[in-house]
């Protein structure tokens, strides 16, 4: 069943129409300029030589202390104004992350570092959902890495399965 602009639905998926096929395409595109997920970032550090962009974890301190991406760059959002422009080179994009998808400490750093003129995508799931899809992280005591969630990671092959 498809319904035409101005029909009544039967359920509430569908009480308001899909966009047309164009505005879904400029919608979702520009979403993709804005957003990467772990997976993605996982395999563009995991190829080895220079990802392109350079990760960074907007989290506090004691965060960064219980687990991080290896390779990141620690920045506590208070701080991207004050420092980034000692710590980042404004040619390489930025991707930001933080805890998971209840916080948004990346999106307000990624908005911190566009209004410094970076470029900026922020890493949907954020730390909770690399450790969960079985990615290595870095402690205060050393490495580490948990068994992949199958929830996240189906079947064992460290990513959404998309």
């Amino acid at each position: 069943m498809t319904s035409q602009p101005g029909a009544t639905a039967a359920h509430p998926v569908l009480n308001v129409p899909p966009a047309a096929p164009a505005d879904a395409v400029a919608h979702f595109g520009a979403s993709l300029a804005f957003h990467t997920d772990v997976s993605d970032v996982a395999a563009a550090l995991a190829a080895g030589g220079d990802p392109g962009f350079v990760l960074l974890d907007s989290r506090s301190a004691e965060s960064w202390d219980q687990g991080h991406i290896p390779g990141a760059v620690h920045l506590p959002t208070a701080l991207v104004a004050e420092r980034a422009p000692r710590l980042l080179d404004p040619a390489v994009p930025v991707v930001t992350y933080c805890w998971g998808p209840g916080c948004n400490g990346a999106t307000r750093a990624a908005l911190a570092l566009a209004l410094l003129g970076y470029r900026v995508k922020e890493m949907l799931g954020g730390f909770e959902y690399w450790a969960r899809e079985g990615f290595p992280y870095e402690t205060r005591q050393g490495g580490a890495r948990r068994t992949a969630d199958p929830l996240t990671a189906p079947a064992g092959t460290a990513d959404c399965g998309c």
